[in-house]
């Protein structure tokens, strides 16, 4: 049983942890860097631990410190929350050899989907189809596999995530200076400079579908569309997607199921779809073997704590939940409100919030971690809090929206609360269905 959980991440995902493991009665101790031991979480955990400095590399990010930190603290399992160190197989695997469970997949899922090669091979493998590509070893191959996908593509990190590692290139001229950046951002973000070509789709739509395993039997809790992004960083998702056919949305489910079944897979994940915005013919990009930024929407249309269901997965228990006990009800949108200068390039904007008003009110979540007074520290990711809202169709989650950015009032750091505004203003968002190019006709239309 686990009675003891160790928080391995930190800002508003934390709290997030805390507020589950707390109701389900499980003791919580977070590991907090230098930078953090006045936030929100560390107050709110029952324990707190020192494993480093302020700098990520030397405190989120060093397995051996958060290890020894878990260890310390007597865990029984550590909750990695996204990022950091979340779907690092070395990390669960040494977490395995202290005796102390990692809240995720089991290391064989965690490699195969680790790899976006070998999560390709296993897509194909459970029946899914994949957008043409294959990996470039070097400039030769990648001319090659360009000659055979055709302009424009994509290169993308093989260990990748998060757009690092990714760039578009358009013509053949283009491609060995793009190459040698995605190579080299690949090298500095994942310490592994391999890439792999993928056909550009022009008018592509970024799908998911939210899964539950036990390792025996895998179900589904809808889609997310996830389009509106920059630089492929998400800015907005919303569940379920919009404006798919029925059938299609129906084949997207069941791949994604059929993809966990394969795997065996435990825990929570999120398969990614690049849906053909005019077509609607879909194809299998990846699988996130964490929980998403993006998992508030999913809760908001089905009523399930997925946090709860990771925890309750890791302690050894089979779903509670079959397929037909998943009903979806309404439409939910969510909006990252982070500390950045938007319109100075999205410059990260640390410092005091001396003012946070969140708003609230029916079909209002907000999960931040910011209160008035507490700091934005410059070491991490700007994301200062997300905005939820569900409505009983997508035009009153749009109009709840509208109303909720409007209430907001963020001061003493910079945000992207008025981009949001700008977003929903937007003809295009409000009748939806929008394709990953959104925010390129946002910016400079």
């Amino acid at each position: 049983m686990i009675k003891r959980l160790f928080i391995a991440n930190r800002g508003e995902i934390a709290l997030r942890i805390i507020r589950t493991a707390r109701r389900m009665g499980i003791t919580t101790i977070l590991g907090v860097s230098e930078a953090d031991r006045q936030s929100m979480p560390a107050r709110a955990a029952d324990e707190t631990v020192l494993v480093g400095p302020a700098r990520s590399s030397d405190s989120y990010l060093s397995i051996e410190r958060v290890v020894a930190a878990a260890r310390a603290a007597r865990a029984d399992a550590v909750h990695p929350g996204y990022g950091f160190l979340s779907e690092n197989a070395a990390f669960a695997e040494a977490l395995a050899e202290a005796g102390i469970i990692f809240v995720g997949p089991e290391l064989a899922s965690l490699r195969a989907m680790g790899d976006k090669l070998m999560a390709r091979k296993v897509g194909i493998e459970a029946g899914l189809p994949v957008v043409p590509g294959g990996e470039a070893a070097d400039k030769d191959a990648a001319r090659a596999r360009a000659g055979e996908t055709g302009y424009p593509l994509l290169l993308k990190a093989v260990s990748g995530g998060g757009g690092r590692g990714m760039k578009r290139v358009d013509a053949p001229e283009q491609l060995d200076s793009q190459i040698d950046m995605a190579m080299a951002e690949a090298l500095a973000a994942f310490g592994d400079a391999r890439v792999y070509v993928e056909r550009y789709i022009a008018r592509g739509r970024h799908v998911e579908v939210q899964v539950l395993g036990d390792g025996v039997d895998a179900i589904h809790l809808g889609t997310r569309d996830c389009s509106i992004q920059r630089r492929f960083q998400k800015l907005v998702e919303e569940a379920p997607a919009p404006g798919i056919p029925r059938e299609k949305h129906e084949a997207l489910m069941e791949a994604a199921v059929r993809l966990t079944r394969h795997l065996g897979y435990r825990g929570a994940g999120t398969v990614e779809f690049l849906v053909d915005a005019e077509t609607f013919d879909f194809f299998f990009l990846e699988m996130n073997a964490r929980i998403q930024v993006e998992h508030p929407v999913t809760e908001a249309i089905t009523g399930v704590d997925l946090i709860e269901q990771q925890l309750l997965v890791a302690d050894g228990q089979r779903l509670g939940l079959a397929q037909d006990d998943v009903s979806i009800t309404g439409h939910a949108i969510e909006t990252r409100i982070n500390a950045e200068e938007w319109t100075a390039d999205f410059r990260p904007s640390p410092g005091t919030v001396q003012r946070a008003a969140w708003p609230a009110g029916a079909g209002i979540r907000v999960d931040s971690h910011i209160a008035s007074g507490d700091e934005v520290p410059p070491f991490y990711d700007s994301l200062i809090g997300k905005l939820i809202v569900l409505g009983t169709d997508r035009a009153e989650a749009v109009e709840r929206l509208d109303g909720a950015l409007r209430a907001m009032q963020i001061e003493g750091v910079a945000t992207t609360v008025d981009l949001h505004g700008r977003i929903v203003a937007d003809p295009r968002f409000r009748a939806g269905g929008v394709d990953t190019r959104f925010f390129e006709g946002l910016a400079h239309g």
